[in-house]
């Protein structure tokens, strides 16, 4: 065994092989793996191993596209060929409406990237699967690529190829401890001896908070039991005349494939368990669990309903072993959170399926800083430090109860809830708020216009559109409260910090005492990694000068690793959090500044307080730090007020706010509102794929100043010119929204791609923003959009539909 390497890899399943061989497609040959035992002793050896394009966004979809072209390409190498049965086509069933919406949304999103899904009806599914029955059946979506493929075989290709290409595979070498040095490089040590290496990944399975609690971390990763039984053979199958379809049953909890001449069944029962979260034996390789079928007796009988031939079939094996998953259930890809040099590639729950794609990313981001395609939705970074293995555990388990079930829009489900609450939390749901997640923190939703109101949930507009509208109606004609719950905010001090933050930021900083500007970072591509609200807070009784950095509740820790790993040796620069100390108060609509004035002493009047100010002041007896800054469109304030002074401050603006029809409003009522003034949302509409001139950022850029990070790499970009701009769009329909993901259409050739959609009640727009051909930007270009399943006519319109001058709130 070498004692140096570039990259260690540690973990010798799918994950670990994948990342392995990805690096060396991607020119890095000194690389190495590190598995205790053989390769695929983990979970990889009894997986399913189903391969889907299947995914509920164009990231995931790509990924799993890439997964299945490599996977075909290791099936036809003539000296390893791989087996894999492509392309036996897959079924993902509905029996409600609203799911058969979800699936005519992602045969759209799907169609985007290239990838062909079918809505089918219910004869057509019968049709395409002749062991199913059609008895509570709407239809389903159809994958044609959809298969299997052999998990060791997969495995074993993939280290091969890395082998050929220089990198070193390491079996039957437990790791024994890591140790990061100075200069952050790592040492990895082994039963064997020590490896020196740059970068170390930590591809560890269901053994991943072993490896992670080496280098003092511990990821939200939980492994659940998961059975699947293998039956004799049916004469169904073999009277066919072709392989069966895969199937994926919400209805039932089900899955099945063909395996030889019977079927695979595999149970997401609701009694279901989770293992190894108090430690597993080290002797624990290439095992599995104690069956136990009586768990599953209500998923089989669902299972026998749905393939009725399964009654008169035996079963030869049953097979229980652990599965990964997270608090989302999608991976951990990307570098670990607080470290340098580490990255994970963790809680891969169809790790088969999409392990080839996800590698593929990984090694993106490992050589080159950045992947192809925006990875938020597998960034490592994207949950703070309520990211427990307990919380974790909790949502395994309400995830392994729905896999087949996708989330609709809107839908917060209340496994772990609460996590993260404010004084205010228990308060606005006895006003009647329904309560979101954001970041594990509870936010108001929307204001529920009777105790009793339920939303119903779907791609559609519905029941709380009217909701929503009244609340957008009190903040345009008169004043509004919210709270918004885990705002990011740092504290930055020290003498540098006005160089430091020009050299992190594309545009002019603001210098001048007491205001506040947007500010945008970029990554090392040109594109852009972070949007920030900057401001300037003089010295005071409450710290000296600093600066405060505020961004989108899920960037924190996101945010705080992109900041500190640009600290230059001797740098007079401090960062603090102040997140979980601080809570903001909005308080937005024409009538905000009486309110305010009647609340917290001193001159609130556009001459001396006009908009991006800044002041530190009182809210009835609660210390504040108030911002002139809107997302709304109307003239709004943000209050930020320690938490132990939350309640003083909202009772006092409650009180002020009675003579001036003050009412509470949510987040779908901001969502909208920020639609109609053209206003951006982090990773939603500001994406790693893109530059500031492709999103419409242009105003916050100064090329023509000093070096900031991104600078020359945007300089090329300028000059190669845009490929894709971002535009508005207004879509000619009441009856839904463009949801996220949603294909744009020229003539039916696929353009763009939304990002954001709602209506805009202001206006009385059906609103949409999207990215497309730079050809297809122009304000009047006439398109179609995507929804339930149709093309719906739509143009493009100027930015900001509403109050484009902004006059609204700089009153």
């Amino acid at each position: 065994m070498r004692d140096q390497a570039r990259v260690v890899v540690i973990g010798g399943g799918i994950a670990g092989c994948s990342v392995l061989y990805h690096l060396t497609r991607e020119g890095w040959s000194d690389v190495m793996l590190i598995e205790r035992d053989e390769l695929t002793s983990g979970t990889t050896w009894h997986s399913a191993a189903q391969v889907t394009n299947f995914g509920v966004n164009q990231t995931m979809v790509g990924l799993k596209a890439h997964s299945i072209a490599l996977y075909k390409e290791l099936r036809d190498d003539p000296d390893y060929p791989v087996g894999y049965n492509y392309g036996d086509g897959g079924i993902r069933l509905a029996n409600t409406e609203a799911q058969m919406d979800g699936y005519r949304h992602f045969a759209s999103m799907a169609a985007g990237i290239g990838i062909d899904f079918e809505v089918i009806d219910a004869a057509e599914c019968a049709r395409r699967h002749p062991l199913i029955s059609t008895e509570n059946l709407l239809g389903g979506l159809w994958d044609p690529a959809d298969g299997h493929i052999d998990p060791a075989q997969l495995c074993q290709a993939l280290a091969r190829r890395a082998r050929l290409a220089g990198a070193e595979v390491n079996r039957h070498t437990p790791v024994t401890g890591l140790t990061q040095h100075a200069d952050q490089s790592w040492t990895v040590h082994t039963e064997k001896g020590d490896v020196r290496c740059e970068i170390v990944v930590n591809a560890g399975g269901y053994r991943c908070n072993e490896i992670g609690a080496m280098m003092g971390v511990q990821h939200p990763v939980a492994a659940m039991e998961h059975q699947y039984v293998l039956t004799e053979d049916i004469p169904a199958i073999a009277a066919a005349g072709h392989r069966i379809p895969l199937l994926r049953c919400p209805i039932s909890d089900f899955y099945s494939r063909q395996e030889k001449g019977g079927l695979l069944v595999g149970f997401y029962e609701q009694d279901c368990r989770t293992w190894g979260l108090d430690g597993i034996d080290p002797r624990f390789s290439s095992d599995l669990c104690p069956d136990d079928l009586d768990r599953v007796a209500d998923v089989l009988e669902g299972a026998f309903a749905r393939m009725p031939c399964l009654m008169e079939t035996g079963i030869r094996e049953v097979v229980n072993g652990p599965i990964t998953y997270t608090i989302d259930g999608a991976p951990l890809v990307g570098p670990v959170p607080g470290k340098r040099n580490a990255f994970c590639i963790v809680g891969l729950r169809a790790g088969l399926g999409e392990g080839g794609g996800h590698g593929w990313l990984l090694a993106q981001q490992i050589v080159h800083g950045e992947a192809c395609y925006d990875t938020w939705c597998l960034d490592p970074r994207r949950f703070a430090k309520h990211a427990t293995v307990e919380l974790t555990a909790l949502k395994a388990v309400e995830d392994y109860r729905n896999e087949f079930r996708f989330h609709f829009p809107h839908e917060h489900r209340p496994a772990g809830r609460p996590i993260k609450t404010t004084p205010l939390t228990d308060v606005l749901i006895a006003e009647g708020a329904e309560m979101g997640i954001v970041s594990g923190w509870e936010r108001v939703d929307y204001v529920k216009p009777a105790p009793g109101f339920v939303e119903t949930l779907g791609f559609r507009f519905n029941e709380v559109n009217g909701v929503v509208a009244a609340e957008v109606e009190a903040v345009a004609t008169g004043v509004g409260l919210t709270e918004i719950s885990g705002f990011n905010r740092f504290e930055l001090t020290g003498a540098d910090v006005p160089g430091f933050l020009d050299r992190m930021t594309c545009g002019r900083v603001p210098r001048a005492a007491g205001r506040v500007g947007l500010a945008y970072l970029l990554n090392d591509h040109g594109c852009l990694k972070a949007e920030a609200t900057l401001a300037n807070l003089p010295p005071s009784t409450r710290g000296p000068e600093r600066v405060w950095y505020g961004s989108a509740a899920a960037s924190e820790v996101h945010d705080m690793d992109w900041l500190t790993a640009h600290l230059r040796p001797g740098e007079d620069v401090r960062i603090r959090s102040l997140t979980n100390a601080q809570t903001t108060l909005v308080l937005a609509g024409p009538k905000a500044r009486d309110v305010l004035s009647a609340a917290a002493r001193g001159d609130w009047s556009k001459d001396a307080f006009p908009w991006l100010s800044v002041r530190e002041a009182h809210v009835g007896i609660a210390p504040a730090t108030v911002m002139g800054v809107s997302f709304s469109g109307e003239l709004a304030y943000e209050i930020h007020v320690p938490n132990p002074s939350l309640r003083a401050a909202y009772d006092a603006l409650r009180r002020a706010g009675a003579a001036h029809g003050l009412r509470l409003f949510g987040a779908r009522a901001v969502e909208s509102m920020r639609l109609e003034k053209g206003f951006l949302h982090w990773k939603a509409d500001i994406l790693t794929e893109f530059d500031p001139y492709e999103t419409g950022l242009d105003r916050f850029v100064a090329l023509e100043k000093g070096p900031f990070v991104g600078r020359d790499a945007l300089r090329r970009r300028v000059a190669d010119g845009p490929r894709r701009k971002v535009v508005t769009l207004s879509i000619e329909t009441a009856e839904a929204p463009a949801p996220g993901g949603a294909s744009v259409r020229a003539g039916g050739l696929i353009v763009g791609t939304v990002t954001s959609g709602e209506w805009g009640h202001r206006t009385g727009l059906n609103l949409a923003y999207a990215f497309v051909r730079p050809g297809q930007s122009a304000p009047g270009t006439a398109l179609t959009v995507d929804i339930l399943g149709h093309p719906v006519p739509a143009r493009v319109i100027p930015p900001c539909p509403y109050d484009p001058g902004h006059a609204r709130m700089r009153s």
